[in-house]
């Protein structure tokens, strides 16, 4: 089983993820709808995106923008503080294709909730800026709940924490702040976010039935068992503690 063999690209940048032989993961039918407009869950959306309001222009808002790309070598380095390498295709090839194909499953199985409910992004509603103003236009004819950047984050921390069980705490913690970095963005609520990782999770149980990426996490886990010496600034993670305090404060 050849865990590097090339894959095919779906679209510019996205590579054919473990599961594409099975059904993509139904999310419509196992989250509930997304907040009523009446209901007290949507004014805890309201709230807690009112809440994030003045992170604008701040070293947060800035960190929540470059959690917004997913592209390739960029996306890699997101849980690089919290693991403590630097994660990349030369000194970790197993583990950067790990996080290449597993971002298509755990993306993809937020697009059935999406295209079900249709719902608003929180700019929509509250005309405020987001983070990524080029990518407006997309966001704009893309569903809002739940979240497929949350899926992806969460899907990815709960990957690494498998693989790294001792930093699991600093990794997981990181994965939520990823998926808070939605709302710091304004384009997604709260109940997005929160669903989102609810598929992330269960786009990860199902992977631990494919073989492929059970070969794919055993060759990710003897790289990092190794002496991995690719380690991130540490100016860039003082940075990023920063910023994250900043946001929580």
């Amino acid at each position: 089983m050849d865990i590097l063999a090339p894959v095919p690209e779906l679209r510019h940048g996205l590579i054919q993820g473990y599961l594409h032989e099975e059904p993509i993961l139904n999310s419509a039918a196992f989250l509930p709808p997304p907040p009523a407009d009446d209901s007290a869950k949507y004014q805890a959306d309201v709230a807690a995106s009112d809440a994030l309001a003045n992170l604008e222009g701040s070293p947060r808002w800035a960190m929540a923008a470059r959690d917004a790309e997913l592209s390739f070598p960029a996306a890699a380095s997101i849980f690089s503080c919290a693991l403590g390498i630097e994660i990349n295709e030369s000194a970790t090839p197993a583990l950067y294709r790990l996080m290449q194909r597993s971002l298509t499953d755990f993306g993809l199985a937020s697009y059935p909730a999406k295209q079900a409910h249709q719902r608003l992004r929180p700019f929509l509603i509250n005309k405020r800026a987001i983070c990524t103003p080029d990518d407006r236009a997309l966001l704009e004819g893309d569903g809002s709940y739940p979240s497929g950047h949350s899926a992806i984050g969460w899907g990815w921390a709960l990957t690494l924490s498998q693989l790294v069980p001792d930093k699991a705490e600093a990794i997981l913690a990181r994965g939520r702040e990823y998926a808070r970095s939605r709302m710091v963005c304004n384009v997604h609520w709260m109940s997005d976010t929160e669903a989102g990782m609810a598929v992330g999770a269960a786009a990860f149980a199902q992977l631990q039935n494919n073989a492929l990426f059970g070969a794919t996490m055993a060759a990710a886990r003897a790289e990092l068992a190794s002496d991995v010496t690719t380690t991130p600034s540490a100016s860039d993670c003082e940075s990023e503690s920063e910023s994250l305090a900043l946001g929580n404060s």
